[in-house]
């Protein structure tokens, strides 16, 4: 069954215009994607991953590197199991250096630890995030490699990678500094960061935990900004009872495992993480609203705050109750897709 329906995908992918078949950007190669994440704060992270990879199973983008902001021991074995599994272990993987929340999660070392008969339950080749490439340099590294204005990167925890970006110098990658190699190598910057309901706000966790690093995202970053605002993913809900039934084609699965160990089941979580992967892939799916170009800023309370302006080159997501449901259903059906190359028979 798995294998028939991994054919029927890449039929889809090569021979198809419908809505599964890929979304090439304007060079003519499927959305090219670096994730930075916070990777064992929320369990959005994890099916956010999952997401990325049902989307590269699809065509309809490529995963360049993953960088971790979250600076634990077992994020980055975490991430690279999950890459394993999906057939794709193969992905460089970056870590922060000196960065904030570095306790652990029930679900990163739950699952990194996980033993069956003494042997790990998930292979993977990264033991410990310490050993890992440090996050700027791979993301200097990947971005040097990729043609100009090419690269989406989605941003779905604190700044801190990408505000060191900004302020690195030339080195043996590029001669460029960290601004000038955004500005000539990114399209988009796709980041789950703030609130900009309408509503009394408060200050968001992306934001505040690295406040100062957010601040000089939203001041310098040289490409486009599309954030997803607090509320959206606050809006549509990941139903526990996908992962109770739909990922049972595989005894052991690292990210429905992982969502048990995160909560006591069943719940539903929210999907932050989730907005900012589905809009930079699928930008012009109907699945969002977008707000009118401006600037934000982060203000003394560590809020975010939004000026339209015509020069502006930022913008926030907006969700109707409509698209909630049409949201919802995109994620279920995408996260749970089984991988077309990983040993799904054990």
């Amino acid at each position: 069954m798995i294998r028939a329906w991994c054919a029927a995908i890449l039929l889809m992918v090569i021979g198809s215009t419908s809505l599964q078949a890929a979304e090439p950007v304007a060079d003519g190669h499927p959305t090219r994607l670096i994730f930075d994440t916070d990777l064992g704060n929320d369990i959005d992270d994890a099916l956010a991953l999952a997401l990325i990879h049902a989307l590269q199973s699809r065509g309809e983008c490529q995963l360049l590197a993953v960088t971790i902001n979250k600076d634990n021991q077992y994020a980055a074995p975490f991430c690279d199991i999950v890459n394993t599994f999906y057939g794709r272990g193969d992905i460089p993987i970056g870590m922060v250096r000196n960065g904030k929340t570095p306790k652990d999660s029930p679900y990163l070392s739950g699952t990194v630890l996980a033993r069956d008969n003494g042997q790990p339950r998930y292979p993977h080749t990264l033991t410990d995030g310490r050993t890992a490439p440090d996050a700027v340099a791979l993301l200097r590294q990947t971005l040097s490699q990729q043609p100009d204005q090419s690269v989406t990167i989605v941003a779905v925890g604190f700044c801190t990678n990408l505000a060191r970006l900004l302020d690195s110098p030339a080195d043996n990658y590029s001669s460029l500094t960290g601004s000038e190699l955004v500005a000539r190598k990114c399209r988009l910057l796709s980041m789950m960061s703030g609130m900009f309901s309408a509503e009394k706000r408060v200050k968001e966790y992306n934001v505040y935990i690295d406040v100062e690093s957010a601040r000089k995202v939203y001041a310098d970053w040289p490409a486009p900004i599309v954030a997803s605002g607090y509320e959206v993913g606050q809006a549509i809900k990941y139903p526990a009872v996908s992962i109770e039934r739909d990922f049972r084609y595989v005894e052991h699965h690292p990210v429905s495992e992982a969502y048990k160990l995160y909560q006591k089941m069943p719940y539903d979580r929210q999907t932050w993480d989730l907005t900012s992967v589905l809009y930079a892939v699928r930008p012009d799916r109907g699945y969002f609203g977008l707000s009118q170009p401006g600037t934000v800023t982060v203000d003394d309370q560590q809020v975010t705050q939004f000026a339209p302006s015509d020069k502006g080159r930022q913008r926030y997501l907006t969700v109707t109750h409509e698209q909630i449901a049409t949201v919802r259903e995109a994620f279920v059906e995408l996260v749970s897709q089984p991988p077309c190359a990983a040993a799904t028979s054990r």
